[in-house]
């Protein structure tokens, strides 16, 4: 099959290698789903850019792992799992925690709120459980948060469905998957 699959610096095109250049010097290499995702600079200069900008939205960095973990998951992509993960991680979250996340059974009531709200809005193609919804107002979430907590699920989905469709090898820490239960 020919399939997506990530770029070397020296297969990829110009301006997906300047690209890249830029991401190894910020991160200290060059995370495969980049290098997948470099096969069109437009849409890996449109990516990073739209997830820069959402930085500046409601949710601190902590808030935003969790939500990308609980994404990842809601998605399946054992590569942003593993990457996420390790981001969560440094950002203060400890593997039991990651996994809760992950999850969404999570013991803080605000975090949980957001993760399964993005996991709701993810099953249910943007039709969350009206339930989640208010659950995400009381606790003092606004109509701003909702609209930034779409744009994470957003852009996270998009880098779920790249992994998901090219399978890059993956170049952080492995994470064992969830067991879901299946329903009779």
């Amino acid at each position: 099959m020919n399939g997506l699959k990530a770029l070397t610096k020296q297969e990829a095109p110009e301006q997906s290698r300047t690209i890249f250049e830029g991401i190894e010097k910020a991160v200290g290499m060059l995370p495969n789903i980049y290098a997948v995702i470099g096969n069109s600079a437009n849409a890996l200069s449109s990516y990073l850019e739209f997830s820069e900008k959402q930085k500046n939205g409601s949710f601190n960095e902590k808030e935003r792992e969790a939500i990308f973990l609980a994404v990842s998951e809601e998605n399946g992509c054992k590569y942003c799992l593993a990457a996420h993960t390790a981001i969560a991680k440094m950002n203060g979250f400890t593997e039991e925690e990651t996994i809760s996340l992950r999850a969404g059974t999570y013991n803080d009531k605000k975090l949980s709120v957001l993760i399964n709200l993005a996991k709701s809005i993810i099953s249910n193609r943007g039709k969350a459980d009206e339930s989640l919804v208010n659950a995400f107002y009381e606790a003092g979430f606004d109509q701003q948060a909702l609209v930034d907590l779409v744009a994470l699920v957003i852009d996270k989905t998009f880098s779920n469905y790249i992994g998901r469709l090219a399978q890059p090898e993956i170049d952080f820490p492995k994470v064992e998957s969830l067991q879901k239960e299946v329903a009779a």
